[in-house]
């Protein structure tokens, strides 16, 4: 491979991890009260945080651009702050995908928040473990599967993407030109011997993160059988 398609790799790796890390801090709290909830705002929560499964790509990468913009509210803001922009910068990258991922980590950990037995919480409330307790020694060891396969889905998306990161991030190498990026360059250039090889790279990967999700969710099933 050549320097460019190393250096693709690395960013689509580093990108695909702190967009993780970001994910579940945020998909832990908020999976664990909508599996739990009765609040009427439940169904407009659950909602947008789905949205992104069913919007086209480029919608949200727009909207997100015209956002970042000098005349956009949080373009406005950074420049108020005197920060750079968030347009066309690995940061900007950040927030797109974690907003285009969320559904992909949130909905398994709800899931398997949802097969939590009741009893076991009410048994280390009785115990006195307070509420930081029961949810690092109770819901998530429980739970160990889950966020695994949720983890695994977030990443692996976060991967894979295509129309979010060009549309905010563009191409530029070494700071926004993840994996997909460079393939679509190939393309264009008609180099589909290296087309191949990145896109043979995303096609195993993603056939082994769906590999181990299947395997991680068999294996919960079993725990709560």
């Amino acid at each position: 491979m050549s320097t460019s398609e190393w250096a693709a790799i690395a960013l689509t790796l580093k990108l695909a991890a702190i967009s993780t890390l970001i994910l579940l801090l945020l998909c832990i709290p908020l999976g664990w009260w909508l599996s739990r909830t009765r609040s009427r705002f439940k169904p407009m929560i659950e909602a947008g945080a789905t949205l992104p499964l069913v919007l086209p790509p480029t919608v949200l990468g727009f909207y997100l651009l015209v956002a970042f913009g000098p005349h956009g509210p949080i373009g406005q803001l950074t420049v108020w702050l005197g920060w750079p922009g968030l347009a066309f910068t690995f940061q900007g990258l950040i927030i797109a995908s974690v907003l285009y991922s969320l559904p992909f980590v949130l909905q398994p950990l709800i899931v398997s928040f949802n097969a939590v037995r009741r009893e076991e919480i009410e048994t280390a409330m009785v115990l006195g473990a307070n509420r930081w307790q029961r949810l690092s020694r109770v819901i998530l060891p429980s739970c160990r599967s889950g966020v695994l396969a949720a983890a695994s889905m977030g990443f692996a998306h976060t991967v894979g993407e295509f129309g979010v990161v060009l549309m905010i991030g563009g191409n530029i190498e070494g700071e926004t030109r993840v994996i997909s990026i460079a393939l679509y360059n190939h393309v264009e250039q008609a180099d589909y011997a290296s087309a191949h090889r990145l896109g043979l790279l995303l096609v195993l990967f993603a056939f082994s993160t769906l590999a181990l999700v299947y395997r991680l969710n068999a294996r919960q099933r079993r725990y709560d059988g």
